[in-house]
């Protein structure tokens, strides 16, 4: 779904007609040119969504943790699969083990009394009404923090260049209204600059962590997900000949 949407056109009118000092044998008068700026905007519903899902355990060591914490993971990641969500989909993006520590006196050592083990995977989805259900199906089977959830597109070229597209209509447009305005029209195209392209800015939720929830506490229903709009920008920078009183 695209929605496209006119953006900013700047005008700047610069007159640089013949110079008397220009006006010497072997010197050319510089040319009057009109330069204007134009920003298109395509908005686009996102056609995926990206979810980051950690399990986090503590336990007395290291190695107890690390196991405890493998078994979780791997219930939360067969339950994710059992969504329909491709083993290539999933991506583990961390792996930390850190001791806790307790600090009884200043100067003396801390003592270990624990250990903390996260591991965090990225689950990509090409279908965004499954995001509310993996969530749900994720911290049912153990996941006990949801570090973020993003939006994007697939493709995003057709809409870079709807934008580009509206851009250089809008600096266009702007042009050839100062050039009447001048009194005269609007000549050959000296110079055009995609200046800017703006990617569509992934919206991300902060941390969030929770407590494992048993599996008959699962949602009555999955947590609303709302993707929203993304926003592809484009900027142009044209230069064109300014002809005055007509052609």
């Amino acid at each position: 779904m695209l929605d496209l949407k006119c953006g900013a056109a700047i005008a700047a009118f610069g007159l640089l007609g013949a110079n008397p000092a220009l006006s010497q044998e072997g010197a050319r008068p510089q040319q009057s040119q009109i330069v204007t700026s134009g920003l298109g905007e395509v908005r686009v519903a996102p056609d995926r969504a990206t979810v980051s899902i950690g399990v986090q355990t503590r336990a007395a060591t290291a190695a107890e943790d690390s196991a405890a914490n493998g078994r979780k993971q791997r219930s939360v990641i067969a339950a994710i699969r059992a969504k329909g969500v491709a083993a290539d989909e999933i991506t583990t993006t961390g792996f930390n083990v850190q001791p806790e520590l307790r600090y009884d006196k200043p100067g003396v050592p801390p003592v270990i009394t624990g250990y903390v083990v996260s591991n965090i995977v990225n689950v990509e989805l090409d279908r965004i009404d499954l995001t509310g259900a993996v969530i749900d199906t994720a911290i049912v089977a153990g996941a006990n923090q949801i570090h973020s959830l993003t939006f994007g597109l697939t493709k995003a070229e057709s809409s870079r260049r709807a934008a580009l597209a509206i851009a250089v209509g809008l600096a266009k447009g702007d042009a050839e209204v100062v050039a009447r305005a001048a009194g005269g029209t609007l000549g050959v195209l000296i110079e055009l600059l995609a200046t800017e392209f703006e990617s569509p800015q992934f919206r991300s939720g902060g941390g969030m962590a929770m407590a494992a929830a048993p599996a008959e506490a699962a949602f009555v229903s999955p947590p609303p997900v709302e993707p929203g709009m993304q926003h592809v920008r484009a900027t142009v920078t044209v230069r064109w000949q300014y002809v005055p009183g007509g052609r």
